[in-house]
């Protein structure tokens, strides 16, 4: 193994920014350390006030018009993609019974997809939107499949395997014709772009994906959009979401966000710089590599996110190689790396079954170099020269 070892897979979960870990040891500093928010006692009324303080960061954060008491905090991006699916698709069947079906996207992560059929056993339909070669579900994909019937549209805000970013505005002002909800899984984008969000009405992200703790994340609901709880209990968070908060899990995401925010142009500008360069270099004519897609990074696609096709090695025997090599990446989305399938994204973008097993995801944030990617890129063309 490697004495070095660099970290290439900050999509999977990015490592923790010290902001968020000094919000964290302030936390247990605090008087209100353990403390329970939903006390009346004057400490329970401290790590309350601390919890709307993160919610208000948050909110902010956010943009698109959320407002503080919209945020409904959670254990990560799953747990609020399946609150919003489950949730909000009951909520707008209970408002109008002839709202029975839900559009999600082909190219949606796990804990999307994989809320399908528990919500056919709920009485729904579920249509699917196909996403073009390049990865985009464009608002005219998602605009064929609406009618009166249709409850809820979910549809990613950039996608965690390929990067690209989905016209998700065009989208929502579509579904908002028809009359359907429209939520939007951010969970990739949140932080590392600038997000849009004024025409959705529901929004899920996740703190560890910005250098936040793992366990934490939120879910962004407007005031007047009809949200069915799934846990029961006590009543927390409005009564959408059972269960006493983690006030300090909650100040580390906001310590994170409001760190990317804060350099989120700049942070845009050099990450991209640097996934570019670092494409360049292995898909130059002769190398057996390719990207998956062809859109600049940026605005378009997510900055530090690198999506490759590698001739002749499949996906595990590279990321074995390179873990080796002490290079840290995955063949796509980390949950579900032990899949023997190829990726659903790539195949659903029309990439043939022999080509999606030899897919390849890097990822990283603005605390790697040039002279780090340059390593990696040796290393990797090292692999594809030797398979030749």
């Amino acid at each position: 193994m490697a004495e070095r070892r660099l970290y290439l897979d900050c999509a999977a979960s990015a490592p923790a920014c010290k902001e968020a870990l000094e919000a964290e040891r302030a936390y247990e500093q605090s008087p209100y350390a353990g403390a329970n928010p939903n006390s009346l006692h004057t400490m329970g009324r401290l790590a309350a006030r601390a919890l709307d303080g993160a919610r208000s960061d948050l909110a902010r954060c956010l943009g698109g018009g959320f407002r503080p008491s919209d945020v409904t905090f959670t254990s990560g991006g799953t747990e609020s993609n399946n609150l919003a699916l489950w949730g909000l698709a009951e909520g707008a069947r209970a408002r109008d019974r002839r709202r029975t079906r839900v559009v999600l996207s082909s190219i949606e992560h796990d804990s999307i997809l994989d809320v399908a059929p528990s919500l056919r056993d709920r009485g729904f339909e579920v249509s699917f939107a196909p996403a073009s070669r390049e990865g985009v579900v464009t608002s005219e994909a998602v605009e064929a499949l609406l009618g009166a019937d249709v409850a809820l549209v979910s549809v990613m805000a950039a996608n965690n395997e390929t990067g690209v970013v989905q016209p998700i505005e065009a989208i929502a002002t579509a579904c908002h014709k028809s009359g359907a909800l429209v939520h939007t899984d951010a969970v990739q984008a949140f932080g590392r772009i600038p997000l849009t969000l004024s025409g959705v009405d529901a929004v899920s992200i996740a703190a560890h994906k910005i250098g936040g703790p793992v366990g934490v994340g939120a879910l962004a609901v407007r005031s007047r959009t009809p949200l069915r709880p799934q846990s029961f209990g006590g009543g927390q968070e409005q009564g959408r979401r059972a269960g006493t908060q983690d006030v300090r899990g909650a100040l580390a995401f906001a310590a994170a966000a409001r760190t990317c925010a804060g350099h989120l142009e700049e942070r845009l500008v050099t990450v991209s710089t640097l996934a570019q360069g670092l494409q360049d270099a292995l898909c130059a004519p002769g190398t057996g590599i390719h990207a998956t897609v062809s859109i600049p990074y940026g605005k378009g696609r997510l900055p530090g996110l690198v999506s490759l096709l590698v001739e002749g090695i499949d996906s595990e025997t590279l990321v074995l190689k390179l873990d080796e090599a002490g290079y840290e990446v995955s063949a796509g989305s980390a949950c579900s790396s032990g899949s023997l399938d190829p990726s659903h994204v790539l195949l659903a973008m029309g990439i043939p079954r022999n080509e999606a097993f030899n897919s390849l995801r890097v990822s990283f944030d603005e605390r790697v170099t040039r002279n780090d990617l340059d390593g990696f890129a040796q290393a990797l063309l090292g692999l594809a020269e030797k398979r030749k």
